[in-house]
């Protein structure tokens, strides 16, 4: 029996229908994601309560402390003069194993049930950021423990990024996904601070729940995932989006045929032709290889380009604080909360990235443009920044926008683009090989970035932002093609426009 409903009733269900399950899946995804950087973050808070200054503590009466006993208050193994070197290398473990595991998550991606997949390693995740801080509640002093739980819990937590990315590609078409993808990455942000305040929580008496809190917390989240997220649209009856723009300023624009996820191609405006039509049976596409993900234009150059952003930002991230207590003498709850104003200024630039983005339609473009300004402000930053208060706040948040803005376009909206390229002719299996290939290519950067920096600040501060500067410029030179072939589309654009004016 047909329903007498009017045909524009129906599709306002329809669309309301299918902006419900939008909105449940980036809102649920966006909590995935912040669960991951939160328990990612108290291993960064603690460190000062492994190796601190004990001389301005009270010792314990307690016949196993010495008088002259300095280190009584520090976590051993930590207690060495080498404590640096060794906290160094307990960070390295982690991202290291993250670089190197997230080349192959992206593939195991692709292969398997994105639900499962996610929520494993949630479960993981949560399992091995309780063991590291359980190692308080056992009494472990061992080096290689905490290495260990480090280097799986890298592995494991490269399981988030690509599945994430991939979940919000399968919803979001391309039309606004720089604006919606940008608001939705300050999930990065949001995490960082939840793990830093679950873990000054317990920081200064039993450290241990700093790490066990926001693990069982993630571990939640993952029972959550497993029951509630829906990988792609037609799952659940809704509208399959279009991941290609109609107009000739998209690279991606390929012929009709090949916008569609298999035979059913919509050439009709019926409602009921489309509904008929989302819900015929399908062959699934194949999964994509390694190499064939590095084939689709414009893969490589994004990956090598993030490689040397995501080295800038991270540095930013382990050494800002030192930096601004060293040099503008900022006590270190002043440089800790400054330094905040970094990751703010990276909302905004996220956000402020899309937008641009979606607008003109050229993400290479506008990430190349905000490269090449957060260059002279990095250095002006290192020379004025500090004259002041007002000085700091302005330079940090403007830096923290172009350096961060052009990270997470690339790892968010230009990601999904890649991973649903004409080349692919529909086939959206290439979007976590695709992801995993560009944020673990970025991650070699995060690792070497904070290392690098390390071993330049004995030298002098001036030469850590000149190492800076260059990998902007770097990142900056790596994206040219692409600039040059977005700047030849928009001129056959505005000259196939005039040529409709004058007929």
């Amino acid at each position: 029996m047909r329903s007498s409903l009017a045909p524009g009733v129906c599709f306002l269900r329809t669309f309301s229908r299918d902006s419900w399950f939008r909105g449940f899946i980036l809102l649920l995804t966006f909590f995935i994601y912040t669960c991951y950087h939160m328990s990612r973050k108290p291993i960064s808070v603690v460190k000062s309560r492994l190796h601190q200054n004990c001389s301005e503590l009270v010792k314990p009466i307690n016949d196993s402390y010495s008088l002259n006993d300095t280190t009584w208050c520090d976590w051993a193994p930590f207690d060495k003069n080498n404590y640096k070197e060794l906290l160094g290398a307990v960070d390295n473990a982690f991202l290291v194993a993250y670089a190197i595991g997230m080349f192959i998550s992206g593939t195991f991606g692709e292969r398997l049930p994105l639900r499962y997949y996610l929520s494993a390693g949630m479960l993981l995740s949560g399992l091995f950021t309780s063991l590291f801080g359980l190692g308080y509640f056992w009494n472990i002093h061992m080096l290689w423990y905490f290495v260990l739980i480090q280097i799986c819990n890298g592995l494991v937590q490269t399981t988030g990024w690509p599945s994430v990315v991939t979940c919000v590609g399968n919803w979001f078409g391309k039309g606004k996904r720089g604006l919606i993808m940008g608001i939705w990455n300050s999930h990065t942000s949001v995490g960082n601070i939840l793990g830093s305040l679950i873990a000054g929580m317990w920081v200064n008496e039993q450290w241990g729940l700093s790490f066990v809190v926001p693990g069982v917390l993630t571990a939640a989240m993952g029972v959550l995932t497993f029951l509630f997220l829906i990988e792609y649209p037609e799952d659940v009856d809704c509208t399959t989006p279009q991941h290609h723009t109609s107009d000739g300023l998209d690279e991606n624009q390929d012929n009709p045929a090949d916008l569609g996820n298999g035979p059913c191609i919509n050439k009709e405006s019926s409602l009921e032709s489309a509904a008929r039509c989302s819900k015929e049976p399908r062959a699934q596409p194949a999964a994509i290889s390694f190499l064939g993900a590095l084939r689709i234009p414009g893969v490589v150059e994004f990956s090598l380009c993030l490689l040397f952003a995501k080295l800038v930002s991270y540095t930013f991230l382990y050494w800002l604080p030192l930096y601004i207590f060293n040099v503008a003498h900022f006590s270190a709850k002043q440089a800790g909360d400054l330094s905040t104003l970094f990751d703010v200024g990276g909302i905004m630039g996220g956000i402020m990235a899309g937008l641009i983005s979606d607008y003109t339609n050229g993400r290479a473009t506008t990430c190349c443009v905000m490269l090449i300004l957060a260059a002279p402000m990095m250095f002006l930053y290192n020379y004025i920044g500090q004259n002041g208060i007002t000085n700091s706040i302005v330079m940090l948040i403007v830096c923290g926008a172009l350096v961060n803005g052009p990270y997470a376009l690339i790892t968010t909206a230009v990601s999904a683009d890649l991973g649903t390229h004409k080349s692919l002719k529909g086939n959206s299996k290439a979007l976590s090989t695709v992801t995993a290939i560009i944020d673990g290519t970025g991650s070699i950067g995060a690792a070497l970035g904070p290392l690098l920096a390390g071993l330049i600040s004995p030298t002098g501060w001036n030469n850590v932002f000149y190492m800076l500067i260059s990998a902007d410029i770097l990142a900056c030179l790596l994206l040219c093609r692409l600039v040059y072939k977005e700047l030849l589309a928009w001129k056959s654009s505005l000259s196939r426009d005039r040529g409709y004016k004058e007929i």
